[in-house]
This record gives C-alpha cells, structure tokens and sequence, in this order.
C-alpha cells in the first residue's frame, strides 16, 4: 500500500512561454516529493490547483506516490461492484474450502442484486440467482449459462453500481436487509446472518486493499445507526435436544432395523458423533486405520481429516465432498499446528463403540483409501441419506410426543449429546474441549446450559475440602 502525507505546500503558478504556445504549471510537494502538472490555460491550471489545496485544507491525505488526494485515487480505482465481486472469487477461491466457496457465493449472489441502477430490461430474480451461481465459480466443474442466464449477466454488466455505492448509507442498509431475510421474505436467523456479513465484509475487505473503498461499512463500528441487526446468535446447546445414553442406545439398535442393509450402515456412522463426538465430515473420512479396536474394554479413534460434502462444482476435483484437514486445522501434516493446535485429534470411545465398529467392518468391509462408512455401491454418503435414516430412527424410537419436540432432531445432535454426557460425567473441559476439536471457551459457551445433574457432586467435594477427614488432620 502506498505511503500518504498531510504535509502539501504548493507553489505559484509557473508560466511558461514556449515558441508556438504559453503553458502554465502547477507545482506541489507532498512530503518531500516534488509534483507538476501543466496545462495549456490559465484557468484550467488555477481550476485543479484550487482543487488540490481544497482537498489539503480539509484535511485530506496525499498519495506520496501520485502526488494526488486520496479520494483521487478511490475515484480512478472504481469499478462496478459485479466486476469487483468476479475479481475477489477469483482471488480468494484457491485459498478457502469448498464449503467456504459455497458460502461465498451465496452471499454475493444475494447482494449483487440490490446494488444495482434502475435499468430496463431486468431479468426475473430466479434466472439472475441461477446465472450468478454459474457466472461467479472459479472452479473447472461449474455448469454453463444457458441463453437466458447469458442475457441476465449481461443486464447486470449494464446496472451494477460502483463499489463507491456502499459510502451511500441507503445502499449499505439495503444490503443489510438482503442479508437478513430469507428469499421467502422471512427474517434470516442470526447465525445465518452472521455468516453472510461475514463474507461480505472480506469482500469489502478486499475493496480496500484494491483503493477502493477507504473503510469497511458493514464493521461493526461503521454500521447505519438506522438499520436495526437480528439478534445475536445464541451459540448454547438447546438441553432439550439433548439425549440421555440410555435413549441414544435404544435409536442405536433401533437404527439397525431400517431396511436389510441402510439402516445398519449407518449404526456405528451415529455411534461415532455420539461416544467419540465427532462432526458428519469427521465420521465419513475415518480409517481403519486410526480405530484401536481390543477385544476387550476402551479404545481409542486417531484421525486427521474430514470429508465435507459441498458440491461438484465447488470441489476441485469434481467430486461431491472435498478431502480436507479437521476444522479449524492443517490437513493432517504431523509436523504442523494450526493457531497452536495440533492437526489430529486422538479420542477414546467406550467398549460399546468398539463393539459397534468392529461389527460394521466385519459385515461391511472396508472401502477405498481405508475409509469404514461409504454408500451400497461404494460412494461417499451423502448427507441427504444419513438425514433420512436418522429421521427414520426417530420415528421408529421415540413416542410421538418426543418426536415433536427438539429432543435428537438432528444427527448433529449425537454429537452434543455426547459433548453433554462427557461433562457431566465429570470429565474436565479441557480434556472434553480437546477430544471433540474444541476451544475451552467455545465449549464452555455452547454447552453452559446442558452442564446439569452435577451439582450434588460437586457440593461433596467442596464439602471433603472445608471438612477433611480427620486423619488427614
């Protein structure tokens, strides 16, 4: 980025009388780099002399390297925001993951709408939606315009506004509407929110690397003072979708009942994010490998990678899920950390795990690269499948009054059932933080309302310390 100066000073006009013609030059310092400009009448010199020392009276910083105010770089550097939008997928498409690249476009693919000119012509939403889907993947797999998709870009060529639009605090605001409904006109919730203006504050980010804009008007101190935010996201685990071991085993076997073959893969795939609390990516990228599996008592799971489904045209290889590291880590180098974390993470399962994989491997086999769960004709599972059977699960295990409540209504629910069951267990944090890929903080923040059932424990053990027995007197 280039170096600015508050300090101008600005000479007189120079008048230079030449054998066919006079001009006049206009000379200025910023700092101590001296700069010209000439022009072949007076007024025209005088016009951008004043409007330089304008400038330098409000106060307005200099390019060291131009020579010129600030703004004068912003307005040369200003482009439509779908040429900008297109530059920064471009740019930041091989440094993310796929499901990155997914949220990414679909946070544009809702804003590049609203910050448009009123022009003729405007394509139905749906096709304009469609298109830029399309128009923004970087990726080798994404699917072709078709005409009409062709004739919406076009259309948007012609009306998008500049990325100098979002200085106007009605634009801002309306991107931040857009942001904050759904397309059926229902209010975003706010994690979802959240995620959105995150990634239109990188791309805004990226405006100002460019000189584009001069501050990010969607940080949190830049925001209208006349646009209300949703709520923010309550990141605690609802107690009520919580399961008890007793229950979760009772699905586990249920699960098994579902059809000759679905149901039963996808036994030990549940039992997986409940007793070793692992993430649905995590569960479809384990090996057999990393399972310690004795005949009798603990074992323990070692694994380094995950495989999130986001798409064929997202992934670089064309494949519906991306082979990836754990969340938030390096993909499986030992000899590296992420933010000071190491990039495996090594869990010890209960006999009842170890009971369930090794029956899974024995009627099962083993697929490709290792890998324990896959689909009846070899694939990847989709998370469509692994939906389905566990809403089946449900329905087959509980009473129709718990089937209507949040109680596991999700598969995603194992997983902090088993988080719940560890820590009122009496497992410290720290420990349960590190076995299910967690900070200390996060943990304490998603979990503080399922840390229950404990107190009476915890009651004797403050009681032993004020009141020792009294041979340790």
């Amino acid at each position: 980025m280039n170096d600015t100066s508050y300090d101008i000073k600005f000479w007189k006009i120079e008048t230079r009388a030449g054998v066919k013609r006079t001009t006049y030059r206009v000379h200025w310092f910023v700092g101590p780099q001296h700069f010209t400009e000439t022009f072949p009448i007076k007024a025209l010199a005088d016009a951008f002399r004043s409007h330089l020392m304008v400038a330098a009276t409000q106060g307005e910083a200099f390019d060291t390297d131009t020579g010129r105010p600030i703004s004068h770089a912003r307005a040369s550097t200003d482009v439509s925001f779908l040429d900008h939008a297109r530059e920064y997928v471009a740019a930041a498409w091989d440094d993310v993951a796929a499901k990155s690249r997914v949220s990414i476009l679909e946070t544009l693919v809702r804003v590049l709408p609203v910050v448009t000119r009123d022009l003729p012509g405007e394509p139905d939403p749906a096709v304009l939606r469609k298109a830029l889907w399309k128009h923004l993947n970087q990726g080798q797999h994404a699917d072709a315009l078709c005409p009409e998709e062709t004739r919406a870009i076009t259309w948007l060529q012609k009306a998008s506004r500049p990325v100098s639009a979002f200085k106007d605090e009605s634009v801002v605001c309306d991107v931040l509407d857009a942001l904050a409904t759904n397309l059926d006109g229902a209010r975003s919730a706010p994690d979802y929110f959240s995620r959105r203006r995150r990634a239109l504050h990188r791309a805004l980010a990226y405006a100002i690397r460019k000189k584009r804009l001069d501050t990010n008007p969607l940080s949190m101190a830049s925001l209208p003072d006349t646009w209300a935010p949703p709520d923010a996201p309550d990141d605690a685990v609802d107690p009520r979708s919580v399961g008890t071991p007793t229950l979760i085993a009772d699905m586990l076997i249920a699960c098994s009942y579902i059809g000759l073959t679905q149901g039963p893969r996808f036994v030990a795939f549940f039992g997986c994010m409940y007793y070793a609390m692992m993430r649905p990516s995590e569960v479809a990228a384990l090996t057999e490998e990393g399972c310690y599996l004795p005949d009798t008592g603990w074992g323990h799971l070692t694994f380094a990678d995950a495989s999130p489904a986001a798409g064929k045209a997202f992934t670089d290889d064309g494949q519906v899920h991306e082979h990836r590291g754990l969340k938030g880590r390096n993909k499986g180098r030992p000899n590296t950390t992420s933010r000071g974390r190491r990039p495996t993470r090594r869990v010890p399962i209960p006999p009842e795990l170890v009971t369930l994989l090794r029956e899974h491997i024995k009627r099962f086999g083993i697929g490709p690269a290792g890998r324990l769960f896959r689909s009846e004709n070899g694939n990847p599972l989709q998370p469509s499948t692994w939906w389905r059977v566990w809403q089946k699960t449900r329905e087959l295990s509980l009473t129709p009054t718990q089937t209507a409540s949040p109680l596991l209504q999700r598969p995603y629910d194992l997983r902090h059932s088993g988080v719940t069951w560890r820590l009122n267990s009496g497992v410290p944090p720290p420990e349960v933080a590190a076995w299910a890929g967690h900070s200390v903080e996060v943990l304490m923040r998603t979990y503080a309302k399922c840390m229950t059932g404990m107190e009476e424990v915890w009651i004797n053990r403050m009681n032993d310390t004020l009141h020792p027995p009294k041979d340790d007197l």
